[in-house]
């Protein structure tokens, strides 16, 4: 199914054209009615021997109304350009076909109306001027059809031309990332909000979840119209109505995107490939405000110049546009942009998600030149290359595939080693080497500073390189397997690491253990013991860890043959009775509800007891 869309200057026979085409009026509105003049867009069909259904988008021709026919223009696969017989090329239909250029509308038939007004001579005077204005156009092959809509004359040769032009058109993609720019939304008593559009790079269907963007509204396709006629499954280039079940008609105004979730970001900034038409009256100025139109969008912008203080009419250059609120954007959507009362230009969105620059750039042009014309393989690799980093979700936005598809394609990148993927993060090989070469050396500096310390936390790790905790699980494994780090239990270090004691902490460590030997099952706590053998933090864990001394508390420990008398007693009383309370154990030890308190709170750690209660139980019972 293809989308034709009129043009043309006002009162120049575009709706009553389109009427005598389908039987149905596009003029929908009692305002264009009474007035006789098309003021929002219309929409019709009609079915065409070779081509089938096809669905017709009528525009206003009055330049007031210039933003709603570019709501609908976006969507359309050939343009029907209405140009008067007795009035001939006019203000509207140059800035109507300068609209159709800047979107790459390559198809079209034009419509020399009301020859039933003018005599041959004009006619064929009126026809040559037609022919020489399309020449320097997109649309210079168009055939041109002299018609009567009051007459009916022309009409079925118009038909053939059109079923010809269509004919020639390939059907629409199916990307899997369906979108359907809202160019009406409107409420069905009964119903409640009903949107249609174009859909374009993907189906949908009954029942299916839906978003919209920006906002991230969530809905579900309650029903779905094409031609009024219910359908199940709706194909990229069909016009869709679509019922939408949860959302108010102020949620879904004309200009947002009805999209499957999960894949369409919004964004306040793109880099674009710019184009100024050549009948511009100004040149478009660094730091100019316009409007910009995209889809069924409208949105205010300022125009940042990356190489150049101006484009002149008829100029090329790479610049960037700030929003002043969200846009949908994908790489490869085309827009127009406009000043308050004329068209300036447009161009192609080459990045959706850009981040700030500074102006002339060194290689920005290089770059935005692989993203507008490379292949997806080739954009990756030269951000990458570029950025060092850059979050995958960004990374993916800025090469215009799926989920699927872009892991993929990510996946061989990393094999061929052109990138590193640490989950939600690209890197590049030389971005990866700096992390590395990071990571070592904080490791060796932590160990310097504490050597006493078996390693460094984990997240103190992450910290410091900067990753997320999805991209550093990646990245720790990675340097696990490569035998960079060693990770124990939530403390990493460099590989045969271990703590040393020796100096003055070896002799404070000697005095430490003879004095808790001495001390049996009722050690003194650290403030309590003599000066010369008091441990700082780093000495205790120390001797810990070496199994020198247990630590039960942050201040008290046990000399290690003690305590294992203290385990041992404790695990074969469970083992004979069951369960032990703190005064049970107080009792059983000789000591006091102190010690007894915090030795089986050090057990409960280390999984050789569990508390149930006032009580205590084997972890794993008969252990």
């Amino acid at each position: 199914m293809h989308v034709i869309g009129t043009a043309g200057h006002v009162d120049h026979g575009k709706s009553s054209l389109v009427q005598r085409l389908t039987g149905i009026d596009p003029d929908r509105l009692d305002e264009e009615k009474a007035r006789g003049m098309t003021i929002d867009l219309g929409f019709a069909w009609m079915k065409l021997p070779r081509s089938g259904a096809t669905s017709i988008v009528d525009v206003p021709g009055h330049e007031r109304f210039i933003k709603n026919m570019l709501a609908g223009v976006g969507g359309i696969d050939l343009a029907l350009l209405v140009i008067a017989a007795d009035e001939g090329v006019m203000p509207q239909t140059v800035e109507h076909v300068q609209i159709l250029d800047l979107l790459r509308v390559r198809r079209g038939v034009v419509a020399l109306t009301k020859v039933d007004l003018v005599d041959a001579d004009w006619r064929e005077l009126v026809q040559s001027e037609v022919g020489d204005f399309l020449g320097a156009t997109g649309i210079s092959d168009a055939p041109i059809v002299p018609v009567s809509s009051l007459t009916g004359e022309g009409i079925g040769t118009l038909c053939e031309a059109l079923d010809d032009a269509l004919t020639q058109i390939a059907a629409r993609p199916d990307f899997g990332r369906p979108r359907i720019p809202i160019d009406r939304s409107f409420t069905m008593p009964g119903f409640g909000t009903v949107i249609t559009g174009t859909l374009a790079g993907g189906s949908i269907e009954v029942g299916q979840e839906l978003t919209i963007v920006p906002g991230g509204v969530r809905a579900r396709a309650r029903g779905i119209q094409v031609h009024r006629e219910r359908v199940n499954r709706a194909l990229p280039g069909h016009r869709v109505a679509v019922n939408l079940a949860g959302v108010t008609r102020e949620e879904a105004p004309r200009g947002l995107i009805v999209t499957v979730p999960g894949w369409l970001d919004s964004t306040l900034a793109a880099d674009v490939d710019l184009r100024i038409v050549r009948e511009a009256a100004h040149p478009l100025q660094h730091g100019m405000m316009v409007t910009f139109h995209t889809g069924a969008a409208e949105i205010e912008a300022r125009v940042l110049l990356l190489e150049r203080d101006s484009l002149g009419p008829g100029e090329r250059g790479w610049g960037q546009l700030r929003f002043s609120e969200p846009a949908a954007l994908v790489r490869g959507d085309l827009f127009v942009i406009r000043s308050p009362d004329a068209t300036l230009g447009g161009g192609e969105v080459v990045d959706p998600q850009a981040r700030r620059h500074r102006r002339r750039e060194r290689d920005l042009a290089s770059a935005l030149t692989v993203l507008r014309e490379g292949s997806p393989a080739d954009t990756i690799r030269a951000e990458v290359a570029r950025r060092g980093n850059l979050e995958e979700r960004e990374l993916m936005s800025r090469t215009g595939l799926d989920r699927a598809a872009f892991e993929s394609l990510v996946e061989r990148l990393s094999r061929d080693g052109d990138l590193i993927s640490l989950g939600d993060v690209i890197l590049s090989p030389a971005r990866w080497d700096e992390l590395t070469g990071r990571a070592k050396g904080d490791l060796e500096a932590f160990h310097h500073e504490h050597p006493l310390r078996p390693g460094m936390a984990r997240e103190v790790l992450r910290t410091r390189v900067g990753l997320s905790l999805r991209a550093f699980g990646a990245a720790l494994a990675r340097l696990v397997g490569a035998g960079i780090i060693v990770d124990d239990r939530g403390t990493v270090s460099r590989p045969g690491f271990a703590p040393t004691i020796d100096g003055e902490a070896a002799d404070r460590a000697a005095r430490l253990e003879r004095v808790l030997m001495e001390a049996g099952l009722t050690p003194p706590g650290f403030g309590e013991l003599p000066t010369d053998c008091v441990p700082d933090a780093d000495l205790a864990h120390a001797l810990h860890a070496q199994g020198r001394i247990v630590l039960v508390a942050a201040d008290l420990a046990f000399a290690r043959s003690a305590f294992d008398r203290v385990r041992n007693a404790i695990e074969e009383h469970l083992r004979d009775r069951g369960t032990i309370t703190v005064a049970g154990a107080r009792d059983l030890l000789g000591t006091s509800r102190k010690y007894a308190l915090a030795i089986l709170e050090h057990l409960d750690r280390q999984h050789v007891t569990r508390r149930v209660g006032d009580e205590r139980r084997l972890a794993v019972p008969g252990g």
